[in-house]
This record gives C-alpha cells, structure tokens and sequence, in this order.
C-alpha cells in the first residue's frame, strides 16, 4: 500500500463556466471531452503510465491473472435457437476472446462451424451478435462490431453453401433484424461527419431502411423517417410469419419512458402506417400475433405488467383483451415458443416462470432446479421442445430442454467447471433503507464463514433503468471469493426487481432514494459483522458507475476502495454525448430548472470538495465507449486527483480497444486482476495460493 501522495499527471484548468438558471457552474476539465485531441491523448498515455506502474507494482497481480485465467477455462454454451431444422447456438471453448457460432441440424446432428469472430481481428475484439433466420431458416443476417463500439455493421450469410453473401450495410445502432421476404428491416442514424468522430458525436435522426438482397445500400429504401423528432428511437420487428412489421419508438429524450407502435399490415399494404398506440407514458411491447391481432406486453393500468390482445382494426383501449392477467409479482418478460406463452416473473428476485396458451388458458408453471434465474423460453410457433438456461450464484448457466405436451425439463447440455462451487453459497437478505422501504441483497461467501468484521467484502448495485440484479453464476467471482471474500449484490430501487413502481421511485427527483438504499446495505453489513469499513469495497459500471461515484461523494469514509467503472459521472452534460439524451427519462436534464436542482446536488463531478480523503479509487474506462463516453472518467479522475487529501490512490484504467464493456475475454481477465489486486492491495489482504498457483478447489460437473 503506498504511504505517500501520488505524483499525479497535471491535467490542465481552463475558464470554462456554464450558466444554468441563473446558476454559474465551473468545468475547468471541459476540454478532455475531445477524445481525438493530441492534449487529450497526452493525458490519457500519462495517467495510464502511472495506473500501470502502480498495478505492476502489486506483487500477487499476475498470479491472480493466472488465476482467472484457470478459473474460466471451460467449455460455456448457450442455449440454442431452433428454425426449420437447425439449431444455433454459441459456444465458448474456454479462452477464446469471443463465442464461436454453431449450426446443427436437429437435436442429435453434429454441431458444425458458422462464424469464429475470433478470426475476424488480430487482437480478437471485433465481436458478432444479432445473429437472425429469414424466414425461409436459408439465411442468416447478423451484426458485426468492432473495439467494444456500439456501432453495427450487418452481413448476411447463406447457410446452403455456408459463403457470405456480398450485402454490407452500415452505420447501424439500436436495431434489429427484422426479415419480411428477400431483405430485412434495420435502423441506422447518418453516417458521422468526418470532424465530428463516430465516438463522441451527438446520435440524432435514427431512421428505418429496406434492405433487398443482392443490392448496395445506397438502394435501400426509407421505410420511417421523423426528422421533427430527431430524438427518438425507432425499433422495427417482424412477426413470425411476416405479416406484420411492428415500430416501436421511444422518446426517452423528452423524458418519457413509455412508447409508441405502429404497424404495417401485408395483408392491407394500402393502408401504410397505422398507429396502435400513440402516447409515451407506458411501455407496449408486441410478443407475436394471433391470426389478425396481436398480443403486447404492457404497464399500461398494470405496474407489474400484463398482456393483452389488441386488434389493430380496433386499437382503441376500450376493446383491449386481457390474456395474462396482473400478478403481486412483477412479469419481467415473455416469450413465445410452441405455440405457448413463457411468462417470467420475478419473486424476490428470483425466477417462476408460468406457461399460457394464446388464449390467456394456464397451463402449468415451469419446474426450475431451484432459486436462480432462467432465460429463453423461444420458439417457433409449431416446436414441440424450447430451451432456457438457469443459473444461480453457485451454478453455471446450464442449458435445460423443455417438452411443450409434458411440461418436463430435462438437461440438454451440463456443465464440468475447473472447481467445485458448492464450497460456496448464498444468502438473501432484507435491509430497511432510510425511508423504511425494504431492500433485498444477495451475499456470496464460502460456507462457514466467521462474522468477525474482517472479511474482505465487494458491495455492487446498479439502481437505474428498470434493469434488475437477478443470481448470475461468474467463474472470474471465484477468484475473490476463495480468498475469504464476500460478494454483496443489492437490489437498488430504480431497478425493476418488484416492476414499475420500484423503477419509479429511483428515477428523477427520488435517484437518492437509489444511494440510500445502497447506503443501508453497506451500514448492514457493517453492523452484522460481515465486514468493517477498512475492508469494504464498492463497485458498479455506467449508471451503477454513477452509483458508485455518488456514494463517494456523499459518504466518502463509508468504504475503503470504490471502483467506479463507465460511470455517468457528468449530470449536467450527459445528454449531450451520443445517445446520451436517451437517459433523460430516467434522469430529467439540466435544461430544465427542477431537473438542474437535483441533478446538480448529487453529480459526481459537482460534489467533489477539496481537501477531502477520498476512498482509494480505481476508475475504470476505455477508449472506444460511445454509450458512456469516456470524457465523464476522465473529468471525474482530474477533478478526484485535485481534490483527494489522503495518501491512497486515486486511478484511472483506461482501456484501449474497448468499449462499454471488455470487448473480448482476454481484457476482461486483465482488467478484473487489476481490481482485484488493487481491491486486495489496498485492504491489506494478501492472497494465497496453492503449490501450483492456484487454489485447490477441485472439479465438479454441474
């Protein structure tokens, strides 16, 4: 641990000041917005060079890269989607960068080679996704990304002779594939101006093409184009038998976060666009349809959701039919497969997962292996079996097949993992938060563990968006579970773990009830033992980032080590980077004066003091985020360095060749060593290793 202040890199002050309301708010850092200027690339090489130094001086680092490295080195395979008579699905060998596809004709087929990204880039971070059947199952469209980026390019392959056929369509974001005959539907914005950069420019205008095979995009046709709202997403999906092509478009940048549908109809092509549902404020989404109309997952009268059938020659509300019905549980989604509707409902946190015929008819409910998390549940309209994989904290994602007529779920693929997790398990427990309201936190230790204060402790939230923090399995986890520590994971309000009124009450105005409930975890853990605040960690990426570095600046001793990763860290600007305005509905702007009033009071980078101890921070980034640009890490890091009174260290890890996110397994398994060292390093925990390096916790097929 170093005992003296770091001789940091000088990250110059200019005069920048910005009047909001009548409020004058200094940003000195303005300029290290421009990812693409020599003096921004001066200063990121140089607060890189003493971050590695720094790292490299740890002397456990490497051995716990070795580690991570043994720890993720089995086979991973996802659960396959069925189209005609294939199967696709992906699969990970061990350490390959990125999942190789697989293609495989029935159940008992071999599976063969369809695409390696691995032998797409040298450095193995050009990553394919999006991976789509026309709906002849001859085609496959899929999306092709590159260094982490969000931008997308779109190839399509010919599955007969298995050759790439010669159509590229570009400057593609926020899309899906969506086929209705010999093209696909996609959405894209125009292509960026050469001195704006396509990492860092404001994303307006999002369009809808036709693309016909066999021709240039320059041909493709504009399908939906609304250029008096530039700010709005524009999402198109075909149904299963391509009558219908569905529009969903948000508004999120005028702070709504609901959306509006459309439809065309290829049965009544003379009536062009037809709008189903008009306003903002709830959130409709179409699952398929039945015959002439279609059923939609909707909050709307319905906080947990529902689905309902909507005939598009009748949209209006009043001849909505209910087909699933409102539960006490929130129904975080639904899929259709078989014929039947997969309806999967969070209790606790946990997954139940109900089956429905079209006609709103119970069937049964899922028997899952236990309390985890299950995902999949699609299919065809005339499959007999779907699969879905579970996973928990303790059990790897395993791929389960379920028979439509028995109702019986049988594993398809097991798992054999390089240790045996079941040293390991989990707790759920229920924190009141400061307002009273009770918040549920998953905790992973070994088993046995002594309730001494001294445990190693990583508390991570996220708290923003309706996303929910269900049990997921990760084999990099291990490596700081073994070594005494304990893995907290707390389901912030703001989530969607108990449906739209928990999403409520962390958004705009009440984002600190978000802090407190983390807050009060922390305090939990604090008073029952599980930790004190010299060996506590916090930790969370973009929103969670944000999370993170207002925790830091509202209770700066709560922890020792915080690790704020693609934070939103700028709450006065954000909006005003690539789709940041997207955010605005979950957030509210600085444009409005309200919004600026609490914006302001909790913004990471506003709510830095001089003089202050600030936890030791590891501030994690790279070069290629253009979801969460890197100017807010960087604004936040120059500002921390200036500010921070204490000897601990204060960081920034910037990555190159990435994005939001590793943009391949080999920079996830270095970037995790370095917090993981960095984290052990600065609570004065020294690792142990067995004779061979690593620690001996044997093999186990799961």
């Amino acid at each position: 641990m170093m005992a003296s202040r770091f001789n940091y890199p000088v990250s110059r002050k200019d005069q920048t000041v910005d009047d909001y309301h009548g409020t004058r708010v200094h940003d000195p850092f303005r300029w290290l917005e421009d990812d693409r200027s020599d003096e921004t690339a001066a200063w990121v090489e140089a607060q890189n060079a003493v971050t590695f130094a720094h790292l490299a001086g740890i002397p456990f680092r490497e051995a716990l890269r070795d580690r991570l490295t043994a720890l993720v080195d089995y086979q991973r395979t996802s659960a396959p989607e069925q189209r005609g008579p294939w199967l696709l699905f992906a699969r990970n060998e061990g350490l390959q960068n990125q999942p190789v596809y697989y293609l495989q004709r029935g159940e008992d087929g071999p599976a063969e080679v369809l695409i390696d990204p691995n032998g797409l880039s040298a450095d193995g971070t050009t990553r394919v996704a999006g991976l789509t059947f026309d709906g002849t199952a001859r085609r496959i469209a899929y999306m092709v990304s590159h260094a982490g980026s969000d931008w997308q390019q779109i190839r399509v392959l010919d599955l007969e002779s298995r050759s790439l056929l010669p159509d590229v369509v570009d400057w593609v974001k926020v899309s899906a594939i969506a086929w209705q005959g010999d093209g696909f539907y996609y959405s894209r914005y125009p292509e960026p101006r050469e001195d704006e950069g396509a990492f860092s420019s404001k994303n307006g205008d999002h369009q809808v093409y036709y693309h016909t095979l066999g021709t240039d995009q320059s041909e493709d046709r504009l399908v939906y184009h609304d250029p008096a709202h530039p700010l709005r997403f524009h999402v198109l999906c075909t149904t299963e038998d391509e009558r219908f092509a569905i529009l969903e478009i948000s508004d999120r940048g005028q702070g709504r976060d609901g959306n509006a549908v459309r439809l065309l109809d290829a049965r009544r092509p003379e009536v062009g666009w037809q709008s189903i549902w008009s306003a903002f404020d709830d959130q409709m989404h179409v699952l398929d349809n039945d015959d002439d109309t279609l059923l939609v997952l909707t909050n709307r009268g319905a906080p947990n959701q529902r689905v309902v059938r909507i005939d598009p020659r009748r949209p209006d509300e009043t001849h909505w039919q209910t087909v699933i019905p409102e539960r006490d549980e929130p129904l975080e989604a639904v899929h259709a497969g078989g014929g039947r509707l997969f309806a999967q409902y969070l209790r606790d946190v946990t997954s139940r997962v109900s089956v429905y015929t079209y006609d709103g008819r119970h069937e049964r409910d899922v028997e899952l292996p236990g309390l985890g998390t299950a995902v999949g549940f699609d299919g065809e309209r005339g499959a007999g079996v779907v699969f879905y994989t579970f996973t928990s904290f303790t059990a790897p994602a395993t791929v389960y097949r379920y028979a439509i007529d028995t109702g019986v779920s049988t594993v398809y693929r097991a798992v054999t993992l390089p240790f045996d997790p079941s040293r390991f398990e989990t707790r759920q427990v229920f924190v009141t938060s400061r307002d009273g309201t009770r918040v549920p936190a998953f905790i992973v230790a070994k088993k046995g563990l002594v309730l001494d204060g001294n445990n190693p402790t990583l508390l991570y939230g996220y708290g923003g968006f309706n996303v929910s923090l269900p049990p997921a399995f990760s084999a990099l986890r291990v490596a700081f579970l073994e070594q005494g520590g304990v893995y907290v994971q707390a389901n912030l309000r703001g989530g969607g773990e108990y449906g739209e009124a928990w999403h409520q009450a962390g958004m705009k105005e009440r984002k600190q009830n978000v802090f407190d409930d983390f807050v009060a975890v922390a305090e939990w853990l604090i008073a029952n033992g599980y930790t004190r605040s010299e060996r506590l960690a916090i930790q969370g990426g973009s929103n969670g980032g944000l999370l993170v570095g207002a925790i830091m600046t509202q209770r700066p001793t709560l922890a020792a080590v915080a690790l704020p990763a693609v934070g939103v860290m700028d709450m006065l600007r954000f909006h005003t980077f690539t789709i940041g305005w997207n955010w605005i509905a979950d957030y509210g702007s600085s444009d409005d004066p309200e919004a600026f009033r609490y914006l302001h009071a909790y913004s990471p980078l506003h709510n830095l003091r001089d003089g202050v101890h600030y936890p030791a921070t590891l501030i994690t980034t790279a070069d290629h985020d253009d979801r969460v640009v890197p100017a807010h890490s960087f604004k936040f890091a120059a500002r921390l360095q200036e500010a921070h009174a204490g000897d601990r260290p204060v960081l920034i890890r910037i990555e190159t060749k990435s994005g939001h996110g590793s943009s391949s397994l080999g920079k996830q398994i270095e970037e995790t060593a370095d917090v993981y060292a960095f984290l052990f390093d600065q609570m004065g925990v020294v690792p142990t290793f067995g004779e061979a390096g690593v620690m001996d916790l044997g093999v186990r097929q799961v």
